[in-house]
């Protein structure tokens, strides 16, 4: 595509479609954080991958495959770097992204046309590429919420004609996901949205009845099914349960317990090696405890506490409300699915299947997050500016 048409012209509401970047930098603290993130997670994949990797004649297979992620979401941070983030706050935009991926959910759910993998039909398969439609609902979702919370004509205070309309979009994705089924991804969309209402200046206690009420919702699905009620059980003593449900996280929690203060050594632990099921995905955080211990994972959350830090600084010295919450619902839906996927990992929670986002095996979601980034750096480039 030519930027350099594209920049200087405009629609209706006069905003340019894109602008140059030249001068403008992203906020540092989240660039160092970012890259730190990245650099990390690629460390840690190989560790955690190269194993199993090796039964494929590759044992790079996944750190390649993550790399060619990165590259296609550098592509996309530096689309959402250049673009105009305003022109996002467009009717017509976000419902077309609301209505591709409420359409491709859909078609996910379809027998025979979602991918299924592992007892779930969360991926769509085109040619050789497959992708998980969530992840783009994830943030279509957060562009849907900060326009209408930016909306002044929109009292969120109000409970039924301001806060309950608002959760109408994210509680279809909520059940269209649960379909596949993926709890921890589609709470993720609702706890999100919960918290950029909060951060809107929706009031407590109303915030206090949605979220009793997804409670609610969430233990019935978690005790619906005979094999959900099993996994709630072994997630009390998954030691008691270690032939079957409770075997995944009994290894991750051992594989913390051999890393101790300061780990086994990278690629060194042991848990990986056909014990730890999908060390390189869901529970790759474990192989960080195995092999760098308490002192590696402290690292690793204190990349994800600066990353969320600055981004959510970044959010509140944006002068603009729609930047301002576009950019506090990207940090907000990173620090949800970190603190799910370490929840699960370290036994706080039961056991469901959530990346951690930067570490995770996953080419979709590594793109996603950091076109999600990209928009981040364009906000914090633009704080110095009167919008």
């Amino acid at each position: 595509m030519n930027f350099s048409r594209l920049r200087g012209a405009k629609d209706k509401s006069g905003l340019p479609f894109f602008r140059s970047i030249r001068g403008k930098r992203p906020d540092k603290g989240i660039l160092v954080s970012f890259v730190l993130l990245i650099v990390t997670g690629l460390i840690v994949l190989y560790a955690a991958s190269y194993y199993n990797a090796l039964e494929s004649g590759n044992a790079l297979k996944d750190v390649i495959s993550q790399l060619f992620g990165i590259l296609v979401g550098g592509g996309v941070m530096l689309f959402a770097w250049k673009l105009d983030y305003r022109r996002l706050n467009d009717p017509r935009i976000i419902s077309s992204l609301l209505l591709v991926s409420l359409l491709l959910l859909v078609l996910v759910a379809i027998p025979g046309v979602g991918v299924y993998l592992n007892g779930s039909r969360r991926w769509l398969r085109i040619g050789p590429v497959s992708f998980q439609p969530s992840e783009m609902a994830k943030y279509s979702m957060i562009l849907f919420m900060a326009r209408a919370l930016s909306s002044p004509n929109r009292d969120i205070r109000s409970l039924f004609t301001g806060l309950v309309p608002l959760f109408v979009i994210p509680g279809i994705m909520f059940l269209l996901i649960l379909m596949q089924p993926n709890l921890s991804t589609a709470g993720s969309i609702v706890i999100s949205s919960a918290v950029m209402t909060m951060i809107a200046g929706a009031r407590w206690l109303h915030l206090a009845g949605i979220g009793i009420l997804g409670c609610i919702v969430g233990v019935y699905y978690a005790l619906s099914e005979p094999y959900r009620r099993a996994r709630m059980i072994s997630f009390v003593d998954p030691f008691r349960y270690l032939s079957n449900e409770g075997y995944q996280l009994a290894q991750s929690l051992m594989a913390f317990g051999s890393g101790g203060l300061f780990g086994m050594g990278l690629g060194r632990g042991r848990q990986k090696f056909a014990f730890l099921p999908y060390p390189e995905s869901d529970f790759i955080f474990a192989v960080v405890g195995e092999d760098l211990g308490l002192f590696g994972c402290a690292w690793v959350l204190s990349l994800f506490m600066a990353c969320l830090f600055f981004s959510l600084r970044s959010a509140i010295r944006c002068p603009n409300r729609f930047g301002s919450l576009l950019s506090s619902g990207i940090a907000c839906m990173i620090g949800v699915q970190t603190v799910l996927n370490i929840a699960v990992v370290m036994g706080l929670m039961p056991t469901t299947g959530l990346p951690l986002p930067f570490f995770s095996a996953g080419g979709t979601s590594v793109s996603m997050i950091m076109g999600a980034v990209g928009l981040i750096f364009n906000i914090s480039s633009e704080n110095d500016t009167a919008l």
